[in-house]
């Protein structure tokens, strides 16, 4: 076996000659944050779900161990998923629904503060973080795997890199 001497993808483009220009949602990007609240009215079965906001039409990565929430959903046993609704993306196919595609059963049965970073495997390879391409916009939504009851609380921030 010998030592290597490597370079990232982004610091092989940086240094290329000619410079390859790298995404701002790659490097030198806005950090940007969608705060939410929502308090549950009424009682929501199981498979309920809470919208949580759209991120903006355009190439958006978010940042799940960036991405923050509290949460009181008090039923016993209860855990939930972040994924979104169907949306189109730039090159004008349609990108499916995915319930669970940020996180997927986070046990959730304790109120407190979590994170958003997934433990998925796609989301591993890629740094904690997913890649939105859309036209216009990407709606998150958060799932319960159980019932919901009034007054249960979700509250924080998704944080994503937009130019």
């Amino acid at each position: 076996m010998a030592v290597t001497t490597q370079k990232s993808t982004e610091y092989t483009n940086a240094t290329a000659t000619p410079v390859v220009k790298n995404n701002t949602t790659e490097e030198h990007g806005k950090l940007r944050v969608m705060f939410f609240t929502h308090d549950q009215s009424g009682a929501g079965d199981a498979n309920s779900t809470v919208t949580i906001g759209k991120l903006p039409p355009g190439r958006v990565r978010v940042i799940g161990g960036l991405s923050r929430f509290y949460c009181n959903w008090t039923t016993g046993g209860q855990t939930m998923d972040i994924g979104w609704d169907a949306f189109t993306a730039q090159d004008g196919t349609t990108t499916a629904a995915d319930v669970d595609g940020l996180v997927d059963g986070l046990n959730v049965e304790t109120a407190g503060y979590f994170s958003a970073e997934s433990a998925l495997a796609a989301e591993k390879l890629t740094g904690g973080t997913h890649l939105f391409e859309s036209k216009d916009g990407v709606v998150i939504k958060a799932l319960a795997i159980a019932a919901l009851v009034a007054g249960d609380d979700l509250v924080g921030y998704i944080t994503y890199v937009i130019d």
